[in-house]
């Protein structure tokens, strides 16, 4: 344990000598949290994963779900973007736990504008992401799980599309010490996505100072490859202090992305007789100072603060029921983003 605790440490520091790089990868709807529970602690939940979110956070966790479970969210996104989340996971009997997801996201019609019709030309276009997943996980020992998810990921816009396949793996093992969990995940590893579609097409003139050449020459413009959001995580959940029915986690995760500085999640929640929760975090960047963008990018770092609370409702039994949460994250300047999902387990 102390071998792993130190590795974990020494992981961390190494993770703030990283490079800023934004603008670099396609599909950053991958990297918008899923599940109230995680978003609530401020995200630091790669060794919390367990239910029907660790599809997206850790897959190795739903191989330590108690039972089946259906989760659905609503997240309000800022800048009016919607984005729904249907996660399932099944555990089967001799092969692990087996689950699908669908994330989609949305937004309303928008008018078109050219150079010359800065008002619109009377048209309107929409935008939006979709991502589907089917995932595998299976306890290999009683304390140590590990699991893959399969996706294909698609961005629309107008007439023109780009899609792409990617794979997440990830572990998670449960010590003896106040059941402390290391957890370490990599999503979105796959294949670059290029845009293609009839908005390319265009009309052309390669010599427009020659007299009696075909001045409209229909040319498809090439797009650019772009590689999807890799994301690297490693994190530490515990459970700090117990008083009678209630208890309180912490967790905190360290997160390497290949195209955004490096960063802590620092999350906690309050479980009240495993029946009410109230949970809080903080999420922080690594900015190097010595250089010149340091200043704009820190005053662009908009999200910090989180904080979330859920209820479960038992039905039928201690065995199923609903579990409400809803989650709120601070966005500064962008304002705020809140989040609503209900589960039922059984």
């Amino acid at each position: 344990m102390k071998k792993a605790m130190i590795m974990l440490l020494v992981i961390t520091v190494s993770m703030s000598f990283g490079q800023y790089k934004g603008g670099t990868t396609a599909a950053q709807f991958l990297k918008i949290g899923v599940g109230s529970r995680a978003t609530g602690m401020g995200e630091a939940y790669v060794a919390m994963s367990r239910d029907a979110s660790g599809l997206y956070w850790n897959p190795a966790g739903i191989a330590q779900a108690s039972g089946p479970e259906i989760m659905f969210q609503r997240n309000n996104w800022i800048a009016d973007v919607a984005i729904n989340y249907m996660g399932v996971i099944f555990p089967l009997y001799g092969i692990g736990t087996v689950g699908a997801s669908i994330t989609s996201l949305t937004m309303d019609d928008m008018p078109v504008t050219t150079e010359l019709e800065p008002n619109g030309t009377g048209e309107e276009f929409t935008a939006s992401d979709l991502a589907m997943q089917l995932s595998l996980a299976r306890a290999l020992t009683d304390r140590f799980s590990i699991g893959f998810n399969v996706k294909y990921i698609q961005q629309t816009i107008w007439h023109s599309k780009a899609s792409g396949m990617a794979m997440d793996v990830g572990t998670l093992f449960r010590t003896q010490f106040n059941d402390m969990r290391l957890g370490m995940s990599i999503s979105n590893y796959g294949s670059s996505m290029t845009m293609s579609g009839r908005d390319g097409l265009e009309r052309f003139d390669p010599q427009p100072n020659l007299e009696g050449n075909n001045g409209s020459i229909p040319v498809d413009y090439s797009m650019d490859d772009w590689d999807l959001p890799l994301i690297f995580r490693v994190g530490v959940a515990m459970d700090v202090l117990e008083m009678g029915v209630s208890k309180l986690t912490v967790a905190v995760d360290a997160i390497h992305p290949n195209d955004n500085y490096e960063s802590i999640n620092l999350g906690g929640e309050f479980n009240i007789m495993d029946k009410y929760f109230l949970r809080a975090g903080w999420k922080s960047e690594f900015v190097e100072t010595n250089t010149s963008l340091a200043a704009s990018d820190l005053e662009a770092r908009e999200e910090s603060f989180t904080f979330g609370a859920g209820f479960d409702l038992p039905l039928f039994g201690s065995a199923s029921g609903l579990r409400f949460d809803w989650a709120y994250g601070d966005f500064g300047r962008l304002k705020e983003a809140q989040r609503f999902n209900l589960s039922l387990y059984f």
